[in-house]
C-alpha cells in the first residue's frame, strides 16, 4: 500500500519549499548533486521561483502524514523575453514539479502532475509545457499523462500537453 499523501493548493508562504523542489528536480540523477545556493543564485533557475506568488503562478503541494511538503508541481506564466527552459510561447505556462527522492515512484508527482493541468484547463489554458533533460526517468510519466516532445536541444526535450 503506497504512503498517504494529501494535496493542497501552494499559498505564497510556500516559497521557499518551491526552491528546494527546483533544486531536488534538477538534481534527478545520483552523484550529480547541484547546490542550491548555486542553482537559485543563477537566473536560469530563479526565474522558476523568484518573486512566487505572482499575478497568473499557480500551484500544488503534497505533504505526507504529518503534514510535511514532500513536492510541488507549479506554473508560471514567463515572458518571451526571460524564457524558461520549456517556453513554447507567451499564454502558455511553464509547469515545474519536483518530489523528495524518497517519495519519487509512490504516485506523488503523477498526483500533483494531474491537479496541475486540471487548474490550468479549469483557468482557460489550452496548453502547458515543461522542459525535462535527456534521460530523466519523468519524461516517461510526462508521455503516459499526455505529454509529447515539441523541442529537443542542448540535452533537453520541450514537452507540450494539450488541455482542450
Amino acid at each position: 500500500m503506497p504512503p498517504a499523501f494529501r494535496i493542497r493548493a501552494a499559498t505564497q508562504a510556500d516559497g521557499a519549499f518551491l526552491g528546494d523542489m527546483v533544486v531536488d528536480a534538477a538534481n534527478w540523477r545520483r552523484g550529480g548533486e547541484r547546490l542550491k545556493h548555486e542553482l537559485i543564485a543563477g537566473s536560469d533557475h530563479s526565474r522558476y521561483v523568484s518573486g512566487w506568488m505572482r499575478p497568473g503562478d499557480a500551484g500544488f503541494v503534497a505533504e505526507d502524514a504529518n503534514g510535511e511538503p514532500i513536492g510541488a508541481a507549479w506554473y508560471r506564466m514567463l515572458p518571451r523575453t526571460d524564457p524558461g527552459f520549456g517556453y513554447v510561447g507567451t499564454g502558455v505556462p511553464e509547469l515545474i514539479i519536483g518530489v523528495r527522492p524518497i517519495w519519487r515512484a509512490h504516485g506523488v508527482g503523477r498526483a500533483l502532475l494531474q491537479r496541475l493541468c486540471e487548474h490550468a484547463r479549469a483557468q482557460g489554458f489550452g496548453r502547458i509545457s515543461l522542459s525535462v533533460e535527456r534521460g530523466n526517468f519523468a519524461a516517461t510519466l510526462y508521455r503516459s499523462e499526455g505529454f509529447a516532445v515539441v523541442e529537443a536541444a542542448h540535452g533537453r526535450d520541450t514537452m507540450v500537453k494539450r488541455l482542450r
